[in-house]
């Protein structure tokens, strides 16, 4: 499968963190944001928190393409923002600032999704004691947007085979031929994951076993260490606000 919401397997190289964790930098980074902590230079302490994670589990691209965002937005705050003024400052503004106060809890979610497997998050979900009204619809759906974009692209496929391209006078046909196979493939591959899951016992009122190795380590200790440190920042402010 080409295109997934969730990786197939655990991530094996360099370091592993448990989902606790990333779930855990999702909501600092969350907290702060909504909280205004952005504005103060504590921010930028838990924005390296993705990099870091994303270094440790040697994802350059992803650690390289955060990082140049982050620093090209924090560079032009600092020093194109002051001397730009009217609709052109409010502009490079909006541009500017949406990703620099935004791409830290993108970059967080990025990791989370593409480091933690479906069998990861129904242990973690479970471990939680998350109700199975939620963790059955969570764990058909993170497989669901996968497979029905792997049936878009070959939709695709066929209809190139048949000639079907929005130029040509076709374009009206685009619709019925892309949505209509689609509307019946998403009906069929969701009714193929709900059968999958019950099968796999997700609905059973005995407790499941699950072969995940899934506990908390030092990097995961250190993180949520830091990630107590932001929440306590956060509700210092509060209270002097």
């Amino acid at each position: 499968m080409d295109v997934e919401l969730l990786a197939s397997r655990r991530n094996r190289s360099g370091l592993c963190f448990d989902p606790r964790t990333k779930l855990a930098v999702l909501v600092t980074l969350a907290v702060l944001i909504l909280g205004g902590s952005f504005q103060t230079a504590f921010y930028y302490l838990p924005a390296c928190f993705p990099f870091l994670m994303l270094l440790a589990s040697k994802k350059w691209k992803g650690a390289g393409v955060y990082c140049g965002v982050f620093s090209v937005c924090l560079l032009l705050q600092e020093f194109a923002l002051p001397h730009i003024s009217g609709i052109p400052g409010y502009l490079l503004m909006l541009v500017v600032v949406m990703p620099l106060y935004f791409s830290p809890s993108f970059a967080a979610a990025y990791f989370a999704v593409t480091t933690t497997t479906v069998s990861e998050l129904v242990a973690v979900m479970e471990r939680l004691h998350i109700p199975k009204q939620v963790t059955i619809p969570m764990a058909v759906m993170f497989r669901f947007f996968p497979t029905m974009m792997e049936e878009w692209a070959d939709i695709g496929d066929a209809m190139k085979m048949r000639g079907i391209y929005l130029r040509g006078g076709k374009a009206a046909s685009i619709l019925e031929y892309r949505l209509v196979p689609m509307l019946m493939c998403c009906v069929k591959i969701g009714e193929e994951l709900s059968a999958a899951s019950l099968t796999r016992g997700l609905g059973g009122p005995v407790k499941r076993t699950n072969i995940c190795e899934i506990g908390l380590h030092v990097q995961d200790i250190i993180l949520l260490l830091l990630c107590l440190l932001g929440l306590v920042y956060q509700v210092i402010l509060w209270v002097r606000w």
